[in-house]
């Protein structure tokens, strides 16, 4: 290779990565700490940029839908009004949830304390009839030798110690949840002004990108195209499959005359935002629910969920979310699976736009080399990317 000037620029270069790599290595404490005080301070700018991406979806719909002919002023006007009836719905939806789910809830909680002390009194009633049907329990009870003063002692000091950590933790807590109420307002803030002004914004980024990186800013803006397009797809796709699932659960215990026919089938659809495994979530609390009405039909109601879970994972989830976002089935859900073992939730969540993103940029790399291929060769490649 020849030392030229350009060539001694990209060995600097080099160079300088490898020095501030080996400094990362060795100061990788310092580094952590760092990076997360940075995280902390950018977070709630983070936050917004996802709930003005998330909001954006079912507010482009309303804007085409009821201001698609608005220009100029009016059309900032309608974007103001298009933001506001998205909020509205959004907490309209939280809202039903809410109502048909909690009151529910309750009630159920409040059986269940009122049939606690039904059971430990018939729990008592049969001690006792053991007990006198079988008076060798009796007399072996009394032989056990049990130091109820060194009981207390170490019961009350138990409680004084929880006493202790459950007060500490109260004020952590309690700064915790007003950080967070700090973060989340600035987050819904942000996320307001990037909705407003998307446009000018996407300009401005546009221009840095041309004026700083010429040679890759008609790539970045490309793939980050591409990503925006597909997550509103998978986001779309994701609230069409949970509205699918709900009406099968809705018209199956309807059919069957299981109790809370709608309230659960609600609660599994709200749930089913979370690709695949979420509306477990709704047959756990569906479960409990029917439970305390009959035993026999709560063992019935999850053999129903554990049908219908196997019908839409294999079949209707794949194909919704899949063809939404345009991955194949099969590539869903390994995408859902490696997602929720490597990172849980949020895997699962980021996994399936991401590997479409991926699967879209190398189907059309292979395109392209086989294209050059045919070019060169004059012999027809195999298209493999379908």
């Amino acid at each position: 290779m020849e030392l030229n000037q350009k060539n001694w620029r990209k060995l600097l270069g080099l160079g300088m990565v490898l020095i501030l790599f080996y400094w990362g290595l060795e100061n990788h404490s310092l580094l952590g700490k760092t990076c997360s005080v940075l995280l902390g301070l950018i977070f709630p700018f983070i936050l917004g940029g996802c709930m003005a991406f998330i909001v954006n979806v079912p507010m482009r719909g309303i804007e085409k839908l009821l201001f698609s002919a608005q220009t100029g002023k009016k059309r900032k006007m309608a974007r103001g009004i298009s933001l506001l009836l998205t909020f509205l719905l959004v907490i309209s939806v939280i809202f039903v949830v809410a109502f048909l789910i909690l009151p529910e809830l309750g009630r159920s909680l409040g059986t269940l304390a009122e049939t606690v002390p039904q059971f430990v009194s018939r729990t008592a009633a049969w001690a006792a009839e053991m007990t006198t049907k079988h008076p060798q329990i009796s007399q072996w009870l009394s032989t056990l030798e049990i130091n109820w003063s060194n009981i207390l002692g170490q019961t009350a000091a138990l409680i004084q110690s929880w006493l202790s950590a459950f007060l500490g933790s109260t004020l952590n807590i309690a700064a915790g949840v007003f950080s967070g109420v700090v973060t989340f307002f600035l987050a819904f803030v942000f996320s307001i002004y990037l909705l407003l002004d998307k446009e000018k914004l996407g300009g401005q980024v546009k221009m840095v990108l041309h004026a700083w990186v010429p040679r890759w800013a008609d790539k970045i803006l490309g793939v980050s195209g591409l990503a925006a397009k597909t997550f509103s797809s998978f986001l779309s796709g994701q609230c069409a499959e949970a509205i699918i699932l709900g009406f099968l659960f809705f018209v199956a215990m309807t059919i069957l005359r299981f109790p809370y026919a709608l309230m659960i089938s609600v609660l599994i659809a709200f749930t089913a935002l979370i690709p695949l495994f979420g509306a477990f979530i709704g047959c756990f609390v569906g479960a409990f629910l029917i439970l305390m009405v009959s035993p026999m039909k709560a063992f019935w109601f999850i053999l129903l969920f554990l049908l219908i879970q196997q019908l839409e994972g294999n079949l209707i989830y794949p194909r919704v979310v899949g063809s939404s976002v345009g991955l194949p089935a099969i590539w869903v859900l390994v995408a859902v699976t490696l997602g929720g073992n490597t990172l849980g939730i949020a895997g699962m969540l980021l996994s399936i736009p991401l590997c479409s993103v991926l699967y879209t940029l190398f189907r059309q790399a292979t395109k392209q080399r086989l294209k050059q291929f045919e070019e060169k060769t004059g012999e027809k490649g195999e298209n493999a990317t379908g």
